[in-house]
Order: C-alpha cells, then sequence, then structure tokens
C-alpha cells in the first residue's frame, strides 16, 4: 500500500478538524475479553443502523476512537472501516492461536506466551500501515506505556499532532512513521505474557513498550477526552454536553477479592506481584470510571462503590463537559443475578475473570449480548450531538 499525507478532504480531516459536535468511543483493554466489547459494539451499530435507516460503519459515526491492548486491537480494526461481525469473526479465530503457550518455556525467565503468533496475526489484518496511512477512516488513538522512560504514552494519527513530522535534526523520528501493527503490537505488551516491543524511536534508538494498561488507562475514555481537548494535543474541540459524547465500553470488570487474606503470603513472590498488577489495573479503571461520570452527564450511571454510590446524573461545578455513556459487564454472581437473571457459578466466574482463557469466550459473548440489548438503549443515540 502507497503511504500517503491526510488530505485538507479526507474524512479523517473532515472527523478531527470539522465543525460540529464531535462523537469519542474509548475501548477497555482485557484480553479475550475484548468479546463483551464486541457484543456491545455490535448492539451500537444495530442501533445506529436502525435509526439511520441504513447500513452504519462505526469509523463513520466516531470522530476519535481509541483503545489499549485488546482494545487497541478492536479500535484500529473499527478505524479501517471495518463492521463489527468482521472483528468479531477475526477474535474468535486470533485469541487460540495467540494464548497458546511455547513448547519450550522456563518459569520466572521466558514469557507465557509467544509474541510471534500475535505479530503474524496483526501483520497479516493491519499489514504494512503505518500511522499517517490514509486509509485510516476517522481518529485513531492507541494507548501504550514505554518501560525505559517510564511514561504513558498516547499515539494518534492526528497530523498537526507536536511529533507527527520528523524533525529537521532528527533528534526523534515522526510518529507518522510508525508502523501500526508495531504499536498494537506494543499495546497489548503485558508483562509476564508476552515479551515488550521494541519501537525504533530516534536513528539507532528504541523505545521499549509494554501494556498501556499498565498506565492508569486502561479504560482510555480519560485519556482520549484529554487528547481532544487540551491544547497542547492541538485538536480542541468544544466541551459540553451537546458538542461531545463520550462512549465507554469495558471489557468485563471486577473486583479481584478473596475471603482468606492469608492466603495471599503463600506461593511464589512472583504471583502475588502479578496479582497485585491486576487489581491495580482494575481499581485504576473504577478511578477513570469515577471521574468521568462525575464530569460527564450520564444516561448510564454505575455504581461505584458502596461509599460514593451511583453517579451519573450529579452536575459538577460549571456543568458536565461531555456526555458518557458506559457499557459493561460486571464478572460477578449477584451482578449477573440482578441484571440479567442469570446463574453463573463460581468456576465460570472464575473463567472468565482470566484474560488469556480464550475458552472462555462463548459464554462471555453470551452473556454481554444479553446485557447489550438491555444497557445499549435507542433514546441514547437520538439527542442531537448524536445525529448521524
Amino acid at each position: 500500500m502507497n503511504r500517503s499525507s491526510v488530505s485538507a478532504a479526507s474524512p479523517l480531516d473532515c472527523h478531527l478538524f470539522g465543525p460540529g459536535p464531535k462523537r469519542i468511543l474509548a475501548l477497555d483493554g482485557g484480553g479475550v475479553r475484548g468479546i463483551v466489547a464486541l457484543a456491545f459494539l455490535k448492539r451500537i451499530e444495530e442501533t445506529l443502523a436502525a435509526e439511520a435507516g441504513h447500513a452504519v460503519r462505526l469509523c463513520d459515526y466516531f470522530d476519535l476512537i481509541g483503545g489499549t491492548s485488546t482494545g487497541a486491537i478492536i479500535a484500529v480494526a473499527l478505524t479501517l472501516g471495518y463492521n463489527v461481525d468482521q472483528i468479531h469473526d477475526f477474535y474468535l479465530q486470533l485469541a487460540p492461536k495467540v494464548f497458546r503457550p511455547p513448547r519450550l518455556k522456563l518459569p520466572g525467565v521466558t514469557p507465557k506466551f509467544d509474541a510471534r503468533a500475535l505479530t503474524r496475526e496483526l501483520d497479516g489484518v493491519i499489514g504494512d500501515r503505518h500511522l499517517d496511512s490514509a486509509d485510516l477512516q476517522t481518529g485513531l488513538g492507541v494507548m501504550l506505556k514505554r518501560m525505559d522512560t517510564a511514561s504513558a504514552w498516547i499515539l494518534t494519527n492526528n497530523p498537526r499532532s507536536v511529533f507527527w513530522e520528523t524533525p529537521p535534526d532528527h533528534s526523534f523520528i515522526g510518529n507518522r512513521h510508525y508502523r501500526l501493527a508495531q504499536i498494537v503490537r506494543a499495546s497489548t505488551a503485558a508483562p509476564h505474557y508476552f515479551k515488550p516491543q521494541e519501537i525504533e524511536i530516534a536513528r539507532g534508538v528504541d523505545g521499549m513498550f509494554v501494556d498501556g494498561g499498565l498506565t492508569p488507562h486502561n479504560n482510555p475514555s480519560l485519556e482520549l477526552f484529554l487528547t481532544a481537548v487540551l491544547p497542547g494535543y492541538r485538536l480542541n474541540w468544544e466541551t459540553g454536553p451537546e458538542r461531545l459524547t463520550i462512549v465507554s465500553v469495558g471489557a468485563g470488570s471486577f473486583r479481584d477479592k478473596t475471603d482468606d487474606p492469608h492466603s495471599l503470603q503463600k506461593g511464589m513472590a512472583a504471583k502475588l506481584a502479578l496479582r497485585a498488577m491486576v487489581q491495580l489495573i482494575a481499581e485504576n479503571q473504577q478511578l477513570i470510571l469515577t471521574v468521568m461520570s462525575f464530569l460527564g452527564e450520564s444516561p448510564t450511571p454505575w455504581e461505584i462503590d458502596s461509599q460514593v454510590g451511583v453517579i451519573g446524573m450529579i452536575p459538577p461545578p460549571g456543568g458536565p463537559m461531555f456526555r458518557f455513556l458506559r457499557y459493561d459487564i460486571r464478572l460477578e454472581a449477584d451482578w449477573f443475578q440482578q441484571e440479567l437473571a442469570v446463574a453463573v457459578g463460581p468456576e465460570q466466574i472464575a473463567q472468565m475473570r482470566h484474560f488469556d482463557d480464550a475458552t472462555a469466550m462463548p459464554l462471555l459473548d453470551e452473556l454481554s449480548a444479553k446485557a447489550a440489548k438491555r444497557q445499549v438503549l435507542a433514546e441514547h443515540w437520538r439527542r442531537p450531538v448524536a445525529a448521524a
């Protein structure tokens, strides 16, 4: 494919810099639980099509689509113009190939999975496209963590961004030249599970990147909002619930609680460290949900915890900055019973919580589709800001 700059009349230019209300789609990380997000996206796609009276591509509807880890894979596919059914089929084939332990593995030394399988699959779909590829139909944002500088990165295809072009002194390589498959691979490089991804960021200088979920932004909705409105990112979108809608789609959330705290001291220290990392990701997600629910006006409020309760319709000082829609499932037996009237046993709950267990995908898919029918309502998409 020939690489080219974004023209003034391109769909990307209209999405990022055109007038009118803007819409952001933010996709959480979660490994094989990306199938949860796809169930909600399918329902959103169907709802928009019913309202419009014709088929709708989410890349035409949203002005900025961003994701972390598995959410980054989905975000890129949507931005390239794939419909949800196509991505769903790809996911069902991808997960068993990627989450397959290598034949030779040294516990505690080599990663749990061979990243070459994931690289092959990403290369097969994304090819040799770069961040400036002209067939990216709308704005794209991908969350990564650069380990060697201890910094959270969001890479976008905004041609006005500060680091887009390589400067005359060649002090760094412009973001436009980054290979898209490498960026996505980096965003999915969860420590312990996959080896880090190197990306050349200057001549002869590689940055070492790992999963974007290791930043505060496994739920990338806040970072995408900041990218849209902070002057340094050079989009400068207007705020207010009639001018900006943010749709946040989860990949199944839960609190990793135990009834036996003493059991946490048993076993290998590495296992405890891994569990602490998983818990930190969940706590960051909860914090982002709290902030976004408070700053935005939301017809889909979520209970934060037993102290804060439900927020989403409580106006912040100065008024809401955007309209906020959050769709997700909670991987807890009580939630499934209360919300879906479905009894899910403890073994099934435990299986679905693992982000590397592809055998859980059919049940996750089924339960998420039920939840999507209850949560994604046509009236959510009929406001002026959401007009097709």
